[in-house]
């Protein structure tokens, strides 16, 4: 392997499949993963885990906070700041109810995952401290599925501060996978006074790091990660300032990224539209170039 990108040794036998008409794509699942951004001295470090290497998807590879939707977060009235659900659903190419359930998806993964919450008391103020039995109780209910992040809101009488996140990117998983995701990429900065820690039963490691770190560390083999991660790292290493990258995200293109599988030449080509980077070429024999 040239490079941290991962691949799977059986996608050749699915894009074939695919590709011949036997295999049928299973539905994407709506998510959202929040690169979440603070400043040093030099540049901006974003934060990143490492997924656990029995997790049956992407085992092994370091990712960003981030999971599936709760379809319970939909159209319950919750206190919100920020752009309006219009605005968002524009934004991310949803209906406003959808809209609203990706950006309660990418505040409470975020949340769930590395303990920090962009919500706050009111409009204007973000919680500064989430250490403690009561809010790791309530933490630990929204992981199980017991508490929808609307009822979790509402019982802290908090507002979701989507005026702290930028929408940045969305791609979908390739047809081929049979886990399949439809994930839009937020953007947000770590807010004062709140620290990150490892909350995940999903990772077994979390770093802060620098974009170029991360991404020569890809470039030399020694970090796995999906073609997502590496393409937005970096897209991020051009910002000094995690104020910098925020301001850039209403600018950012939100057409979907999805893999591309074709037959060419007696080979099989992968391919992800605008990113030739990651462009696989298969031969009928199975070995990947």
């Amino acid at each position: 392997m040239a490079n941290g990108q991962w691949y799977p040794p059986e996608w050749p036998e699915r894009i074939r499949a695919l590709a011949e008409g036997t295999l049928t794509p299973v539905a994407p699942r709506r998510a959202a993963t929040v690169m979440l951004l603070k400043d040093t001295d030099s540049t901006p470090v974003v934060h990143m885990l490492r997924r656990r290497a029995s997790m049956a998807f992407a085992g092994g590879a370091y990712a960003y906070p981030g999971g599936g939707v709760d379809p319970r977060d939909d159209d319950r009235q919750i206190r919100w700041a920020g752009p309006t659900r219009a605005w968002w659903a524009s934004r991310l190419g949803v209906d406003e109810t959808t809209a609203q359930a990706i950006v309660c998806a990418a505040v409470r993964e975020t949340y769930e995952e590395a303990g920090v919450l962009l919500a706050g008391p009111t409009e204007d103020t973000v919680v500064g401290d989430t250490t403690g039995e009561e809010w790791e109780a309530d933490r630990a209910a929204l992981v199980a599925r017991d508490l929808s992040f609307a009822e979790f809101l509402e019982r802290r009488g908090l507002v979701l501060r989507s005026d702290l996140l930028g929408a940045w990117t969305r791609w979908i998983t390739p047809e081929f996978e049979p886990r399949r995701y439809d994930t839009w990429f937020f953007v947000a900065a770590l807010p004062e006074g709140q620290r990150t820690r490892n909350a995940s039963t999903e990772a077994d490691r979390t770093v802060w790091i620098r974009p170029a770190d991360a991404r020569d560390g890809y470039d030399k083999g020694d970090l796995l990660m999906m073609p997502p991660t590496i393409a937005t790292l970096r897209q991020l290493g051009a910002y000094a300032t995690a104020a910098e990258a925020l301001a850039a995200a209403p600018g950012r293109d939100m057409t979907p990224v999805l893999a591309q599988a074709r037959l060419e030449g007696g080979e099989l080509v992968l391919s992800w539209p605008g990113h030739d980077e990651f462009t696989k070429h298969i031969p009928t024999g199975g070995a990947s170039a």
